[in-house]
């Protein structure tokens, strides 16, 4: 940037870098979802071709971010986590924030027909915000990522019961929310059950457990359970060579448990950074 007398504009501007050796959650949210649901008729409770499509952009995001260790979405949001040794962007929370969101919301666009066909998208078009936050340990990463995980089930049973009590049970919306108010899942199920014969078990796991996105390695990165996430203790050849592996591994979306364990033990490469390796939780 050139020099000049009003150079000094600059000093007003903020660092805003998200402290080091902290996981890093981009989460990004659809901005005036309602409406659009509305607009072009999505299904209910649940439409998969809205699901398909999200999942389709947050698989593009990862496939760019190489950092990105691991994604999970619902409804109409979705969690980027990039490894605690990250160093894109110097970590500052803005050009993180809205380098995710922008990328994703072209996607959202760019990808729209492969999964809505002929129902052409038009303006406004959807857009997404983003936030940051930092998270300095695993357990507390997985933490969110069990909240987020429990806040899909309570809304997906949630929005199922509304929406068969109101298509199919003939109620008006604001019945069926007086009757819900201060209903457990057990009455939840009940009223699914009884009224309707659905057995919520039986409800797709992409609309019970959300989406999970993540790098799937060859068999020996397997095994060695390490997979480093191109921090600044790397040197540059490191972080090249690192960045074409990652290039090469398959992305993989599934519709699994995250709030057990066993999805964890089962692919110990994902949260294994540097701190991991050092004993730290």
């Amino acid at each position: 940037m050139a020099n000049s007398e009003f150079q000094y504009v600059r000093n007003f501007e903020t660092y805003d870098a998200l402290p080091p050796s902290n996981w890093i959650v981009i989460r990004i949210d659809g901005r005036g979802f309602s409406k659009l649901c509305k607009k072009y008729d999505f299904a209910k409770p649940n439409d998969k071709r809205a699901l398909n499509l999200m999942n389709a952009a947050a698989t593009e995001v990862v496939r760019s971010f190489h950092d990105i260790v691991l994604a999970y979405g619902q409804s109409d949001e979705y969690s980027f986590i990039f490894g605690e040794d990250t160093s894109l962007f110097e970590r500052r929370r803005a050009k993180l924030e809205t380098s995710v969101a922008t990328q994703f919301t072209a996607e959202y666009c760019m990808l729209w027909s492969n999964h809505f066909g002929d129902l052409k998208l038009e303006r406004p078009w959807p857009t997404f915000d983003a936030r940051a936050v930092a998270y300095p340990k695993r357990r507390i990463l997985r933490d969110y990522l069990k909240w987020r995980q429990v806040d899909c089930h309570i809304n997906n049973l949630y929005n199922t019961t509304f929406w068969n009590m109101v298509i199919k049970g003939g109620m008006t919306g604001t019945a069926a929310e007086e009757e819900l108010k201060g209903t457990l899942s057990s009455d939840k199920n009940e009223i699914l059950w009884s009224r309707f014969g659905i057995n919520y078990n039986n409800e797709e796991e992409i609309f019970k457990k959300g989406t999970v996105v993540y790098r799937a390695y060859d068999e020996e990165v397997k095994s060695r359970g390490k997979v480093v996430n191109g921090g600044s203790g790397m040197s540059k050849t490191q972080i090249e060579k690192e960045r074409k592996r990652k290039m090469k591994a398959r992305i993989v979306a599934e519709h699994v448990d995250i709030i057990g364990d066993g999805f964890w033990e089962e692919r110990p490469w994902i949260l294994n950074g540097r701190r991991a390796a050092d004993g730290e939780e």
